[in-house]
C-alpha cells in the first residue's frame, strides 16, 4: 500500500479554534485518502494534544515529521499550508526527494498538484522560510 503524508498547518494564531480547525481539516484529508486506497499518515492526529507537552523543542517535532515525509510515497498539502513554516519545509523536502505532491480540495478531492504551479509554490515556500 502506498503511503500519503498529510501536510498542513498545525499551529495557529487563533488560540481557541485554530489548532482544532487545522487538525479537523487534515483529518478530513486523511480519511478521504484512506477511502481512495492510500495508507495515510496524518501527523496532526498523531500528535493532537501534544502541543501542551513541556520540554520537547519544535525542531524535535519537525525533524520527526520530515523523517515521515522521507518514508512516504507522496505528500498531500492541506489548508493554508503556505503560511506554515513546518508545512513549507515538508513540501520542499518532498520536492527535493522527488515524491509526488497532491493537494486536498475539500470536501471530496485529492488531486495531483499541477506541474506549472509547482515553481510558484516553491517560491512561496522559500519566502516563508526566509522569514
Amino acid at each position: 500500500m502506498r503511503v500519503l503524508y498529510i501536510s498542513g498547518p498545525f499551529s495557529d494564531p487563533d488560540p481557541v479554534h485554530g489548532i482544532t480547525r487545522n487538525i479537523l481539516q487534515a483529518s478530513e484529508a486523511a480519511l478521504l485518502a484512506w477511502r481512495e486506497g492510500w495508507g495515510a499518515f496524518c501527523p496532526h492526529k498523531n500528535c493532537a494534544g501534544f502541543q501542551h507537552a513541556a520540554g520537547i523543542p519544535y525542531e524535535t517535532w519537525i525533524e520527526g515529521d520530515l523523517e515521515f515525509v522521507r518514508r512516504s510515497d507522496a505528500i498531500c498539502m492541506v489548508g493554508h499550508w503556505t503560511t506554515s513554516q513546518g508545512a513549507c519545509r515538508e513540501y520542499l523536502l518532498a520536492r527535493e526527494i522527488g515524491i509526488p505532491i497532491y493537494r486536498f480540495s475539500p470536501p471530496f478531492h485529492i488531486r495531483p498538484m499541477s506541474a506549472p504551479a509547482l515553481p510558484v509554490y516553491d517560491a512561496l515556500a522559500e519566502e516563508v522560510l526566509a522569514g
